[in-house]
């Protein structure tokens, strides 16, 4: 049987600094239900947002311009009020796993791959069907 999400709440805040992929972002995102509440381009930009704002994670993209997106990450998870992350890159998880074995973040995704679901994955989040009521779970 198949089951459609239709509807989890989750808030994040995307640490990205290509504009083109954060808008794209946060269009599939609104679509999904997904609430996009802050975004950033830079370290500077994201810690206090995260504090501001506590949103459920943080998708912080690995290569941050001239940034460590993985430093970043640490930094956001160790913060005060930590924030989940997901780390997210054009790149295979293969080309990163040296980099975020010992990260602490709860995943990572492909670009290509970011959606609601996966993210709520990640999360141990579960959705809800159409009718509202939760999926079945696997025995």
């Amino acid at each position: 049987m198949i089951v459609k999400l239709v509807e989890v709440s989750l808030s994040c805040l995307i640490i990205d600094d290509s504009a083109d992929f954060v808008a794209s972002a946060v269009r599939l995102f609104s679509q999904q239900g997904l609430d996009v509440v802050g975004v950033a381009s830079s370290g500077a930009e994201a810690l206090p947002l995260a504090r501001a704002l506590r949103p459920d994670v943080a998708l912080v993209d690995v290569e941050l311009g001239d940034e460590d997106g993985i430093e970043l990450g640490r930094q956001l998870m160790s913060a005060a009020s930590p924030t989940p992350v997901i780390f997210i890159s054009l790149r295979d998880y293969g080309q990163l796993t040296e980099l975020m074995t010992a990260s602490g973040a709860i995943g990572f995704l492909r670009k290509e791959d970011l959606d609601v679901s996966a993210i709520a994955d990640l999360l141990g989040v579960q959705g809800r069907d159409e009718a509202g009521t939760e999926p079945p779970h696997a025995s």
